[in-house]
């Protein structure tokens, strides 16, 4: 290669890349306008997420001081009543125990309640924009490459200007979750809704059921199965991401994780591992049959 080079343009050997001083430059003038948006609206970004902070520790010490006899009920009563399946209703009460048996409690309630909340603040968000993209191709074109990025960018950039916000703790750690999980949710919701029988719209149209009522009555119930399962890989992501988030305060099985990964502590890592395993498995078990149930509850309704 270099004798190649040695008769050919310097510009076609080397990559005509910006001069490293344009580049710096265009770096600091970003970097410096995003620390003056910090410092001057910071205050009013945490006055607003503030609520968040409070939900998410009431439910943390819902969840870890409430007895767990009652926790580990509720949990297989919601499972049972979400998958009216036995066998996974044992193998949650099962999971739970054992991982109550290995000193886990605890810290599996931290992340229970860092779940529940990503969950329900990325249901929240992500079904209204699935909406709008399905009801609008401008709209799907626009939202697309944004979730597009989100999906694709690593996890831990999203902690860079998450933590010059917002510092180091509990709230911080949530929205990278939230980030990183809501994508799954807007793209399913929006597939959902695209994906029902125009016959079907056609029939509401000739009803003369207005939008919110086509929206209500026939697209929401006959896309919930695919919402489902976007809720389904919401949770998944969730769990994925708790472990990276620990960097930034996040407690429970992930910041448990991330100290067995920096001790070299196998057997401490394993244990935590199997807990986040054995939560993610309930979740999804739990969803797919929840699933699973919709979908035939449609067929027989419309079918």
């Amino acid at each position: 290669m270099a004798s190649i080079c040695s008769v050919l343009p310097a510009m076609l050997c080397k990559f005509p890349a910006i001069d490293e001083s344009t580049i710096r430059l265009a770096r600091k003038a970003v970097d410096d306008s995003f620390k003056g948006f910090v410092r001057s609206y910071g205050n009013a970004i945490d006055t607003v997420v503030q609520p968040l902070q409070w939900f998410l520790n009431y439910l943390e010490s819902l969840f870890v001081s409430s007895p767990w006899i009652v926790i580990l009920a509720l949990m297989v009563a919601v499972v049972y009543f979400g998958s009216r399946n036995i066998a996974i209703t044992i193998g949650t009460a099962l999971s739970m125990i054992t991982i109550g048996l290995v000193g886990l409690w605890n810290d599996t309630m931290v992340t229970l309640a860092m779940v529940t909340v990503c969950t329900l603040i990325s249901i929240l968000i992500g079904i209204p924009i699935g909406i709008l993209m399905a009801r609008s191709d401008r709209v799907q074109a626009f939202v697309n490459p944004v979730l597009d990025v989100m999906q694709t960018m690593p996890s831990f950039v999203y902690l860079i200007p998450v933590v010059m916000i917002f510092g180091i703790g509990k709230v911080p750690g949530l929205i990278a979750v939230v980030i990183y999980a809501v994508p799954p949710m807007i793209r399913l919701t929006n597939l959902g809704i695209r994906l029902v029988d125009k016959e079907v719209l056609e029939a509401a149209d000739a009803f003369g059921s207005s939008t919110w009522q086509k929206l209500k009555n026939v697209q929401m119930p006959l896309a919930l199965p695919t919402i489902m399962a976007g809720i389904n890989q919401t949770i998944m992501m969730s769990l994925a991401m708790v472990v990276v988030a620990s960097m930034i305060g996040v407690g429970g099985l992930g910041k448990n994780v991330l100290q067995a990964i920096a001790n070299q502590f196998f057997t401490v890592g394993f244990l935590n591992g199997f807990a986040l395993v054995g939560i993610a498995i309930i979740f999804d078990r739990t969803s797919q049959a929840f699933g699973k149930r919709l979908q035939k509850h449609s067929e027989v309704i419309h079918g």
